[in-house]
């Protein structure tokens, strides 16, 4: 195969983002250079990498097979530009995700343990859905990833190997109210009450469900706000524009005037809170910020 770097940069960003368009953004390239690209790839490999969805676009079991060599390719690259500048790492590089709300509440507390235990690992970090979390890490952009997942807790994706997910915690969801107004006082809400109230959600896709309504609600909720930031949902919740879900850990985060209440009248919704990474032996670094995220709980 005659394969380039800059193929092989392609594939690994389609494989992260789910979709050219979203590739050629990240690339800075257009989207006609992406799809050329492509082409390239599959007549090189003489097989179809590419499966388009109605959801975006996914690797096929032979684009993942590429991918994971195309992981170690552009891996030595890195390497070798390294030693050919001399450019010597002062400290061990561990890249993380993080789902949307972990970096209020894990991610303090794990940077501080590992400053302590480890000062020789540096952690950089991004932020996202546990779905772009799970496709960063088979792209290899990150090494390790703090993600959530519901009942009944299946693998976080289809694809083969199966990632390797160890359990942290499990935390109670709870609805974010202002603490003035129809539920002051109060520590918890019949679901048939949340029926009619705004909601503050975080904006949904094909892939990704509505964050920040009361999953199952009754009937069509009415969101008023979406905003993707927990700090800006409560403050809206703050400030009487309506209420939001959240996970019971954020509650030493809430800005003055939130109350949490408990839903009756429907089942407990519980999320786990998972690090997950590719399977295999993980490096020392990876070890160790996954120990200091495990310190949390």
């Amino acid at each position: 195969m005659d394969i380039s770097s800059t193929g092989l940069r392609v594939l690994r960003q389609i494989a992260e983002s789910g979709s050219f368009t979203a590739a050629a953004t990240r690339l800075g390239y257009t989207q006609s250079a992406v799809s050329r690209q492509a082409a390239a790839l599959e007549r090189s490999a003489g097989t179809a990498l590419f499966e388009r969805r109605p959801d975006g676009v996914r690797l096929t079991p032979a684009g993942l097979t590429l991918l994971r060599h195309a992981r170690t390719i552009l891996d030595c690259l890195t390497a070798a530009e390294r030693d050919l500048t001399g450019t010597v790492p002062r400290t061990e590089l561990v890249r993380l995700g993080l789902f949307l709300s972990a970096g209020a509440t894990i991610l303090p507390l794990s940077l501080t343990h590992l400053a302590a235990t480890d000062p020789q690992i540096t952690v950089t970090t991004t932020e996202g859905t546990t779905p772009s979390l799970v496709r960063a890490l088979r792209a290899g952009s990150i090494d390790l990833a703090v993600l959530t997942s519901r009942p009944p807790h299946r693998p976080l994706d289809g694809e083969s190997p199966r990632l390797h997910d160890e359990t942290i915690m499990d935390t109670e969801l709870v609805v974010a109210v202002p603490s003035t107004g129809e539920f002051a006082g109060r520590t918890a809400v019949h679901v048939d009450e949340l029926i009619d109230v705004p909601w503050i959600a975080a904006p949904a896709t094909n892939a990704e469900p509505l964050l920040g309504v009361w999953p199952g609600l009754p009937g069509r909720p009415d969101v008023v706000h979406c905003a993707r930031d927990w700090m800006t949902k409560l403050q809206l919740v703050a400030g009487g524009f309506g209420v939001t879900t959240v996970p019971s850990r954020l509650s030493p985060m809430l800005p003055p005037g939130v109350s949490l209440l408990h839903v009756e009248g429907a089942p407990p919704e519980i999320r786990r809170v998972l690090v997950a990474r590719l399977p295999g032996r993980p490096t020392p670094a990876i070890t160790a910020v996954t120990r200091a995220i495990a310190s949390t709980t």
